[in-house]
């Protein structure tokens, strides 16, 4: 007798091939059809656990989230871990994900429900990103944190742009030395810049 899927397992599976099919041919890839189709599932599958277009969508923002996540956790774990991370997001599943997260952040500037699954783990983003700015810290001197939360937020947009970038075909930093160097610089420069204000 065959087994029942298991019913997350089945959504992150069906939520996988969306983000194949956004990164290929952008959100007009994506239907309930396609990713039937796509996951090699009985056609209404996708429409059983994801009634809506939109619903799709939002679970798609989500695993995105939950997986960027995951990698984040373990990245600001190690040395050099978060320069690796974005050094690594133009190859493989990780340049399928950019891809997938660009369309649906240009999608989500119109879908408010969109753009809240896209911004669910912001805050937990933004602490990872800080722990790691403090550990790139240029030596002596103590740092206020309102210095450390505007390296940090510089550091993002910084590896938001180069993330884009590569994911588009641009080359970018083609490392993770030359992109820790980088932002050990960007660090100190957010530092010494506030450093000069009266």
């Amino acid at each position: 007798m065959r087994r029942k899927p298991n019913p997350q397992q089945r959504r992150r599976e069906l939520c996988d091939t969306a983000i194949r099919l956004i990164a290929g041919d952008g959100l007009k890839g994506v239907s309930h059809l396609k990713v039937d189709r796509g996951a090699g599932v009985p056609e209404g599958t996708t429409s059983f656990y994801f009634r809506t277009r939109a619903a799709l969508l939002r679970a798609v923002a989500e695993r995105v989230a939950e997986l960027d996540l995951k990698d984040l956790t373990a990245a600001t774990s190690v040395p050099s871990g978060l320069a690796d991370l974005v050094a690594r997001s133009a190859t493989g599943r990780r340049r399928t994900r950019t891809k997938a997260r660009t369309e649906l952040a240009l999608e989500a500037a119109r879908d408010p429900a969109l753009a809240n699954a896209l911004r669910a783990n912001t805050e937990r983003f933004f602490e990872l990103i800080r722990a790691d700015v403090l550990r790139l810290q240029p030596a002596g001197g103590e740092i206020s944190p309102t210095v450390v939360d505007a390296q940090t937020y510089a550091v993002m947009m910084f590896i938001s742009g180069v993330m884009l970038t590569r994911s588009s075909g641009g080359d970018g930093v083609r490392t993770a030395a030359e992109l820790d160097r980088i932002l050990a610089g960007i660090v100190a420069g957010v530092a010494r810049q506030h450093d000069s204000l009266p």
